[in-house]
């Protein structure tokens, strides 16, 4: 079967290799091996509109009908398929997780990446798989002509003449798919998040016993029962509407309580399964269903190829995370954008007090060093010391450039919403200059600070002292290490990563805060409230809750800068930090420690470009990643981007100054 040429041939062997008494494995892999023959047809030429696999099908329907014996054995070996294999596992269970766990699918779709199928089975949801493996098998059924179905129906009514009526595994598994449906609508897990005037109809309640009467009316004969057929099948689908209703009410409690990427899998588990059974019901339903189940075929097809991807089901259940995540960012950020000038000066106020405290953590940093501590200690230590500093700038109400970007972008993402009109990409364009002047004050505040009391404290050691704190041996690997001629932007491009990274475990460590109700907790808790009196307790909730995100951006950055370098170094990766500030700092200590006669020398003034690029970078980077998860977690598609981009040019020819400097 490894051959793929039209060759009748090799037809004709395939139709004298059915046999129908052959154990069980070995009729499976036969019906697998002629959907490879149909499959495998030689690639379609642009012209043809009929799709190579369906030209062959109805070659193989025209050699069955010219000869019977071929007939024969094919439909006795279908017949025994059919009886044999549980068809409604596939109806009910397939393309579901069979436990309401993301991380259960997660682990599934891993093991059957790397796990062979067998067809030695009776289950047709773990058989599919084989018989139609490429996602390009749902265009084939799909383009199915109505003579050809009828040909196919032909051929396979021998196979049904059991006395059996063909819907019972679809009954089955309308049955099976509502007794999910009302499980997973009895989960406290939805259950408690649903709104409780949808709830009140009892759609949930109602569901297993409509089912059942559809089946029973479905297996009775006669007009009356098919009236009451229909008559149930129309309840049916308005209790299945209410269910969606209810389900979708889950999402306006998760905008306001936090998101649970377990929880949202459940609901969109639970709609999955909801519109399963209206298809179902239509092929029960339809007096010529032969066109209605090829649908529901193809729509398995489709879902089998969806199973088969991982990143589709990270991109799928966590955008609702991601959007949580980025919409707590937005919040923080718009206390980063500067939109007038008194504004503007605050930023300037509160940079400066950040580089204050970061030109202490430079000496704290040389001071760690001079420990000689293992690598991993060296690092941990200096975690602690960046994470220490960023901390007691965030208790001051100070602040860090390089924090900025990652918390404005989705802020900024907020604006493109609806870009539809010239006013509104004036609009974002504006946000776009108070976003880079409130970096660029940010940047002026830091430096201006951290820059003259390095010195100031070398200057006055080396009156005191007689030497400087940080001496020529530091200095001299400062101006080796910061040098634009190294790694310097490589190692600054990374640092923006980390300030990235940051960002979204702020945000999911806040969106954790609110889901679990901690705040609540802290509030009133008895032990809480029986420690620190009522009033101090509400203090205490409304603190955390209020900084919770920012102590997570300050302590997982400041950790990060300084452990990942030596995570990365264990493993061979020579990495290190590079953050604006910081490198700022350091360079002043070496200008301390070598005075004037530094700046007549290159390694300066290569030394001086390499920070500029790492302010560029920490800067550029953080903020390009952080738009991103922050327009993909809502949706947003740049089709307007040229016009965004046409203004913003426009404007740095007409108004090149609104970028640093405020409006008077």
């Amino acid at each position: 079967m490894a051959k793929s040429a039209a060759s009748p041939w090799d037809l004709t062997a395939l139709l004298n290799a059915a046999d129908p008494k052959a154990a069980l494995p070995e009729r499976h892999l036969w019906l697998i091996r002629l959907l490879e023959w149909l499959r495998h047809a030689p690639v379609a030429s642009e012209t043809q509109a009929t799709p190579s696999p369906l030209l062959r099908l109805k070659h193989l329907l025209n050699v069955l009908e010219r000869h019977p014996e071929h007939q024969a054995h094919v439909a006795e070996l279908l017949g025994r398929f059919w009886r044999e294999v549980d068809v409604a596992a596939l109806l009910a269970d397939f393309g579901f997780a069979p436990r309401m766990d993301l991380w259960g699918e997660l682990g599934r779709r891993v093991m059957a990446r790397v796990l062979p199928l067998t067809p030695a089975t009776t289950d047709l949801g773990e058989l599919f798989g084989l018989l139609f493996p490429s996602a390009d098998d749902a265009l084939w059924l799909n383009a199915l002509d109505e003579p050809t179905l009828q040909r196919v129906r032909a051929q396979l009514a021998p196979a049904l003449q059991d006395g059996s009526d063909w819907r019972a595994p679809f009954l089955d598994a309308i049955m099976f798919l509502c007794s999910a449906v009302r499980a997973a609508g009895f989960s406290s897990a939805l259950r408690q998040r649903m709104s409780p005037e949808l709830l009140a109809e009892l759609p949930f309640r109602q569901l297993a016993r409509v089912a059942e009467q559809v089946r029973e009316h479905a297996e009775a004969s006669g007009p009356e029962a098919h009236a009451a057929l229909l008559q149930e099948a129309q309840y049916l689908r308005a209790l299945l509407d209410s269910c969606r209703r209810c389900a979708d009410s889950v999402h306006e409690h998760l905008e306001a309580h936090g998101v649970s990427v377990d929880v949202v899998f459940e609901v969109e588990q639970l709609r999955a399964r909801t519109h399963r059974v209206e298809e179902l019901l239509v092929c029960v339903l339809s007096p010529e269903p032969a066109r209605e189940i090829v649908g529901v075929i193809a729509d398995l097809v489709r879902t089998a190829d969806e199973r088969r991807s991982i990143t589709g089901l990270f991109s799928r259940h966590y955008s609702l995370l991601a959007r949580k995540v980025a919409e707590r960012s937005a919040e923080t950020g718009q206390h980063y954008i500067t939109r007038d000038r008194d504004e503007y000066h605050g930023m300037l106020r509160a940079a400066a007090g950040g580089g204050a405290v970061l030109a202490g953590t430079t000496f704290m940093k040389f001071i760690v060093l001079a420990l000689g501590l293992t690598a991993f200690w060296g690092g941990f230590w200096a975690g602690i010391n960046y994470a220490t500093s960023f901390v007691i700038v965030q208790l001051m109400h100070w602040t860090v450039a390089t924090k900025q970007p990652a918390m404005t972008a989705p802020a900024m993402a907020e604006k493109l919403a609806d870009v539809s009109s010239d006013e509104a990409v004036e609009s974002f364009v504006d946000e776009v200059a108070h976003l880079i002047r409130s970096q660029a004050a940010g940047i002026f505040g830091n430096l201006a600070m951290v820059v003259p009391i390095v010195l100031a404290v070398q200057l006055a050691c080396k009156a005191i002292f007689g030497a400087p704190l940080i001496g020529h041996t530091d200095a001299e690997h400062v101006l080796h290490s910061l040098t634009l001629l190294g790694p310097t932007a490589l190692f600054a491009a990374f640092t923006g990563v980390l300030l990235f990274a940051s960002s979204l475990i702020a945000g999911w460590v806040e969106n954790w805060f609110v889901w679990h109700r901690i705040d609540s907790a802290i509030a009133w808790n008895p032990r809480f409230v029986a420690r620190l009196g009522a009033a101090r307790a509400q203090r205490w909730a409304t603190w955390w809750r209020a900084n919770i995100s920012g102590l997570a951006a300050n302590i997982s950055l400041g950790l990060m800068l300084g452990i990942v370098p030596a995570v990365a170094l264990f493993f061979g990766l020579p990495i290190e930090v590079r953050h604006v500030t910081l490198s700022t700092g350091q360079l002043a200590a070496a200008v301390g420690a070598e005075g004037l006669a530094v700046f007549t020398t290159s390694p300066f003034w290569w030394c001086l470009a390499g920070i500029v690029f790492t302010g560029s970078l920490n800067l550029a980077v953080s903020f390009f990643l952080a738009f991103k998860v922050a327009l993909r977690s809502r949706g947003i598609r740049l089709a307007d981007r040229s016009r965004i981009y046409r203004a913003i040019r426009a404007r740095l020819r007409q108004r090149p100054t609104s970028f640093i400097f405020p409006p008077r």
